[in-house]
């Protein structure tokens, strides 16, 4: 009778920490990255004619090499947060018979970024409008006599160079 209720109390307890090892709300759940991180930034560096070595330089071994199409690099990118739906980019490069770079699809495409959407910044402008010279900014007015700003530029105009000593060279050879 004793070694039945102790029994049955050890099944019990044993039961709770298996209970208490499930997803209960609240547990964190880490953040799963797979494959090669592609930027809007890597995009747009990239030109037609690039040969492979200089588009490897700018975005990395590729995550697929089709041995059927040698000519096209896959770029994959998943990312899960934390138990969320899994989110998935790709990025496809095509070279021509000459290795040279020839075009490219996928979810990123060339002037399209998404990090300024994400920024809220308004990428809207026509390339005529942000090649456009900026409105001339208004001349500063000066600082009053005897502020703080005032006797801030004084000191920086009185400032004079100074050169910076560079330390005597190291011996190699022991004498």
């Amino acid at each position: 009778m004793q070694n039945t209720k102790h029994l049955l109390t050890s099944l019990t307890f044993v039961g709770l920490l298996a209970l208490a090892g499930c997803s209960f709300p609240g547990v964190y759940k880490i953040d799963i990255q797979q494959g090669n991180v592609v930027t809007q930034d890597m995009i747009d560096q990239l030109r037609p004619g690039m040969t492979r070595r200089q588009v490897r330089f700018i975005m990395g071994n590729p995550m697929l090499v089709d041995t059927f199409h040698p000519n096209r690099w896959d770029y994959l990118y998943s990312m899960q947060q934390g138990g969320a739906r899994r989110q998935q980019e790709r990025v496809s490069v095509f070279f021509n018979e000459q290795d040279q770079l020839a075009s490219l699809s996928g979810d990123f495409m060339p002037g399209v970024s998404r990090d300024d959407a994400i920024l809220g910044k308004d990428n809207t402008a026509t390339p005529a409008e942000q090649n456009a010279p900026a409105q001339p900014q208004q001349p500063e007015t000066p600082a009053k006599p005897g502020s703080l700003l005032d006797q801030i530029q004084r000191d920086v105009d009185q400032a004079k160079p100074q050169a910076v000593p560079s330390p005597a060279p190291i011996e190699s050879s022991p004498q």
